[in-house]
């Protein structure tokens, strides 16, 4: 019997935990570690942070679903790797430690076969001094921090009821930061709120972002079929913004956060300052740095791991030139080079290079977006790595018949611009491939006829029902496995 163990219960984790165990069955074990007691569909958390779903409407309990589907579940926070095991086993384990109630602190070494980390991303709040929810900045990372956040947006809205005026400062919190689309749709489903209870002049939204042009998003932009037309993202942002009455700072890198004002970099090197009543800032992510060490008890972490804590995989990590970088740099497998038996999915895996292009202040500041690897891509990452390892299992081969780079995949990308049945909106974006590939389409960089832009209450629909849809998948309901990631 093989053991399976998955690192991280979020998008990519839980469907890699799910593949395999539907592809494995009895005869193998699969075991989920993580921290978390809940599944959170992430993405409508937005909503959560407007009030307009609660916290109950976007989670749900982990240990039952596994329970039902045959999945070993520790609550537990993976702490340490040991791909070679020790000097009394050649088994690989990994060393955790327990938060679930009644064995918080202890501690277990869990075998395995194969890993998959998909630990997700740490949330660096603390790589800019006074940001996150427990300073003086807002968070929809998670439902809990969408849940302080509408309480604190709730506070605005009434004090704006009285007659007074309200600073809304909403964007990324790091020169560096990722996620611009979960700050871009919160911006503007805060002015589709504002604008609902029509008290739009008694407010100031102003988006601050690291983007050189607006519609960057971490992918280097992209161009849209829009309407008939080719449209840059720079311009399909920049128009929505200015439909919703919402100003923007770009080329920022917010340096520092006090109570009532956020101290930030522009990328020609002068510093500024913005005051605000409510702000909610996008963190810097990071790995969640686990430490890794060989048979002899010597730490290989940097064998392992980037130096942003995020896991070495099948990527060409090699310094080069913004111009020479390639499609073909990025993985495929998401296989460690040094430990075949080691996986990485979703945010955990370390990208080899931007897809943005690098720019820095005369300061010798870095401010620019790293890439986004969540949604979409992490679910089907999760997937294929978890059908690589069921394939190795199974046949006892070594090969990867299963590939998913984000150079050659598709995205879709839906952002709410207001909830309503009638009046809703969303900007819907689908991009191919997520990665640019200036040598097969060196126009524009991707497939132009599969990267469309579209406005308009059909988006809104579409996401309010991929919501339930994909909490259903999660769920691994009747049916889960043939709805797509």
């Amino acid at each position: 019997m093989s053991k399976v163990v998955v690192m991280g219960a979020g998008i990519s984790g839980h469907t890699a935990a799910l593949y395999l165990k539907l592809g494995l069955g009895k005869s193998h074990e699969v075991i989920m570690v993580s921290p978390n007691s809940n599944y959170q569909w992430v993405p409508s958390n937005i909503w959560v942070g407007v009030g307009l779903m609660t916290p109950d409407q976007v989670k749900f309990k982990l240990s039952p679903v596994y329970k039902r589907k045959g999945i070993t579940y520790k609550q537990a926070m993976a702490k340490s790797i040991h791909p070679e095991g020790d000097s009394g086993t050649n088994k690989s384990y990994i060393t955790i430690e327990y938060v679930e109630e009644g064995k918080q602190g202890a501690i277990e070494n869990v075998e395995f076969d194969y890993l998959i980390n998909a630990t997700g991303p740490k949330l660096n709040f603390p790589g800019t001094p006074g940001l996150g929810p427990d300073l003086f900045t807002n968070s929809v990372c998670t439902y809990d921090h969408a849940l302080n956040s509408w309480h604190n947006l709730e506070k605005s809205l009434q004090k704006m009821e009285k007659g007074e005026h309200q600073t809304f400062l909403i964007g990324v919190g790091h020169p560096m930061a990722t996620c611009q689309g979960a700050a871009f749709e919160y911006a503007l489903n805060i002015a589709f709120e504002i604008d609902k209870r029509k008290l739009s002049h008694l407010a100031d939204i102003i988006w601050i972002s690291n983007e050189y042009e607006l519609g960057d998003f971490g992918m280097g932009g992209a161009y849209v079929k829009r309407g008939g037309y080719i449209t840059p993202t720079k311009v399909f942002t920049e128009s929505i913004l200015a439909e919703y009455g919402i100003r923007w700072i770009k080329r920022a890198g917010v340096s520092k956060v006090e109570d009532g004002k956020a101290y930030y970099e522009l990328l020609d090197g002068t510093y500024h300052e913005q005051e605000f009543d409510f702000a909610m800032l996008i963190p810097g992510f990071a790995g969640v740095q686990i430490k890794a060490f060989n048979k002899t008890e010597e730490d290989i972490t940097a064998n392992v791991f980037a130096a942003n804590g995020m896991m070495k995989v099948d990527a060409d990590y090699s310094p080069k030139a913004y111009a020479d970088w390639k499609a073909e740099d990025w993985p495929t497998i998401y296989q460690n080079p040094s430990y075949h038996n080691l996986y990485a999915s979703g945010i955990a895996f370390a990208p080899p290079h931007t897809m943005s292009k690098p720019m820095e202040s005369p300061n010798g500041t870095k401010i620019f977006p790293t890439p986004p690897r969540t949604g979409m891509p992490s679910g089907v990452i999760g997937k294929i790595v978890a059908q690589n390892i069921i394939h190795r299992i199974k046949t006892g081969k070594t090969d990867h018949p299963h590939k998913a780079s984000m150079a050659r995949m598709g995205a879709a990308c839906i952002v709410s611009a207001g909830y309503g049945i009638t009046k809703g909106q969303a900007a819907t974006m689908t991009v191919s491939p997520i990665v640019p590939d200036w040598n097969k389409y060196p126009k524009y960089g991707r497939d132009i006829d599969k990267t469309v832009g579209l406005v308009g209450l059909a988006g809104h629909w579409m996401k309010l029902f991929m919501h339930y849809m994909f909490l259903y998948k999660a769920k691994a309901r009747f049916g889960w496995s043939i709805i797509p990631e």
